[in-house]
């Protein structure tokens, strides 16, 4: 598999995925221990393969939207570790203005259209975005993730039947860590196999290991070269798991700890790590050198956070309408 991947590629998965896993441990840290992150807080550390894959199978202008496990995907879109660090301090200089914090993430200059909190709204915007990309002329595809949960709400079925209706340029993913907040699969469908869900439409599915980059990437490549000749939409399951509970304050009591660590045997970032050194694609000092970027960019982004200001009374009433006069809609 190495042989198809440049080392470039390799490092790249490897600094993105270090980078993502120590900003979520740095601000859960932020979090728990100095208490400077408020509110709801959805890790994404063991699902970081998914995030690598996505980004080398597919181009910036590519629209990615997810649910409210966003904070890896809006990394890997490129959204500053700094802007996402401040605004899970809900802080003016945060990515969403220190407004939309842990699950609001958004980079419009970045082609990142949120964390959405609505468990399953995402599946409609991702359709969304890919029916503006195709009403534009654009070849560009819209990446739609959800969990498994998700996968259970009735959007799921209204926007499968129209974007196989209209053959809009999207890719749905599921991102599948075994648990809908802390309930399995088994309990909650006798569907198993979420990819087999787009059976019922016609639209092409598949199930992916979700925890190595290189399958992630060569699925989405196909769905994406698929999207983009005119053929439609595809689903792909990616088979992952959360090493972290559905939120910070989740006591996890659904699983045992044997079973994260049987997972963690197999994460994401220790496997790039042995190809790396396996192949010979990079020199300890090489590796260093990332581990020190990596470092240096999460606690940069603390002190940014820490530093910058709080958002000024005067923008309660902003970016809630189209037009910034909210006095239009209020009733005295």
């Amino acid at each position: 598999m190495a042989k198809k991947f440049t080392k470039e590629t390799y490092l790249y998965w490897y600094e993105l995925m270090l980078l993502i896993r120590q900003f979520e441990l740095k601000a859960e840290e932020m979090y728990k221990m100095a208490g400077k992150i408020r509110g709801f807080f959805h890790a994404y550390i063991g699902q970081e393969a998914i995030a690598a894959g996505c980004m080398t199978a597919t181009r910036l202008e590519d629209p990615y939207v997810t649910g409210y496990r966003d904070h890896g995907l809006a990394i890997a879109k490129g959204i500053s570790p700094q802007s996402c660090m401040a605004e899970l301090y809900g802080k003016a200089t945060g990515c969403a203005k220190g407004k939309g914090g842990s699950m609001h993430f958004f980079g419009k200059d970045n082609y990142f259209f949120g964390g959405h909190g609505i468990v399953g709204a995402q599946i409609g915007t991702g359709a969304g975005l890919a029916f503006a990309e195709q009403y534009k002329g654009t070849d560009n595809v819209a990446l739609a993730f959800f969990g498994d949960g998700a996968a259970r709400q009735g959007m799921l079925h209204e926007v499968f039947n129209m974007a196989m209706t209209w053959k809009l340029p999207v890719i749905f993913i599921c991102e599948n860590n075994n648990y809908a907040m802390g309930t399995s699969i088994e309990r909650t469908s006798n569907v198993r196999d979420i990819y087999t869900l787009a059976d019922a439409y016609d639209m092409p599915g598949d199930a992916v290991d979700g925890m190595h980059p290189e399958a992630v990437h060569e699925a989405v490549e196909r769905a994406v070269k698929r999207a983009r000749e005119g053929g439609g939409p595809t689903l792909l399951e990616m088979k992952t798991y959360r090493y972290k509970g559905h939120s910070i304050s989740d006591p996890q009591k659904y699983r045992t700890k044997e079973e994260v660590e049987e997972y963690k045997q197999r994460d994401p970032i220790e496997q790039i790590l042995m190809t790396i050194r396996t192949e010979g694609l990079a020199t300890e000092e090489e590796l260093e050198a990332i581990h020190q970027r990596v470092d240096a960019v999460v606690e940069d982004s603390v002190k940014f956070a820490e530093e910058s200001p709080w958002p000024d009374d005067s923008e309660v009433l902003k970016d809630v309408y189209a037009v910034d006069e909210p006095h239009l809609f209020i009733n005295d």
